[in-house]
């Protein structure tokens, strides 16, 4: 079990001592420590992490101003020496609650209560059927991609390319996962490797459609599911 995490920590023999802990367990990766909530936020609002070790009482604003602003819900321990943060804690539903000083086995304990991670395929999309846009997850960031910027999904084993009019993103992931995953109405999977969306395609030929120049072939198992979705009589 392997996470990766966050420090957010004003002093830094709290901030080092946490950071040996971690390298210790084997179990975290540190991916940065800052020293208040508006680097913190900053950070977290293009990078993705499983964890955030945060002390309560910073400069300028409290470690629960952070958790009010960021877009996504990682996990989070508190880190503090005032055990009056403790009901706030349990509201804002934080893993674990670590008054300092706290010793190594302590911190262990903690790790214990974070629940083993979703599988990578699944924390890389986050969506519903029918929403008009998609996020991915792209070189350690959470990228939207509206549903009609994308042209078509195209499987490279383990990973996915999104291709769009600009660019080009590669997440881990699979076609199979992401059919189920993107707004049926806007796409449609045409081949093993490959999903399309619908109102990008410029022609149509026997065995192969036509995208922004890029030939996209039609499985014989699916040719006639996109028959009949484009109308074709």
């Amino acid at each position: 079990m392997s996470f990766t995490c966050i420090i957010v920590e004003d002093l830094q023999v709290a901030a080092d001592y946490l950071k040996r802990c971690c390298e210790k367990s084997g179990q975290l990766e540190v991916k940065g420590h800052f020293t208040g909530v508006a680097d913190a936020l900053a950070f977290l609002n293009t990078n993705v992490v499983d964890l955030i070790f945060l002390d309560v009482e910073m400069p300028g604003a409290t470690g629960f101003d952070l958790l009010d602003q960021i877009a996504y819900s990682p996990k989070v321990i508190l880190t503090t020496s005032k055990p009056e943060y403790a009901f706030d804690a349990f509201e804002y539903n934080v893993t674990d609650f670590l008054k300092k000083p706290f010793t190594y086995q302590r911190f262990l304990d903690a790790l214990k209560k974070i629940p083993p991670a979703a599988p990578q395929v699944a924390d890389n999309t986050v969506t519903e059927s029918g929403l008009d846009h998609i996020f991915i997850k792209a070189d350690g960031k959470l990228i939207r991609l509206n549903n009609d910027e994308i042209l078509y999904i195209e499987s490279m084993g383990d990973y996915v390319k999104f291709v769009t009019g600009e660019k080009k993103y590669i997440t881990h992931n699979t076609i199979k996962n992401l059919e189920e995953k993107v707004s049926k109405q806007n796409f449609m999977k045409v081949h093993r490797s490959y999903i399309i969306n619908i109102d990008k395609i410029s022609n149509i030929r026997e065995n192969g459609l036509f995208i922004s120049g890029k030939e996209i072939p039609i499985s014989k198992a699916h040719k006639q599911e996109v028959l009949k979705r484009l109308n074709i009589i």
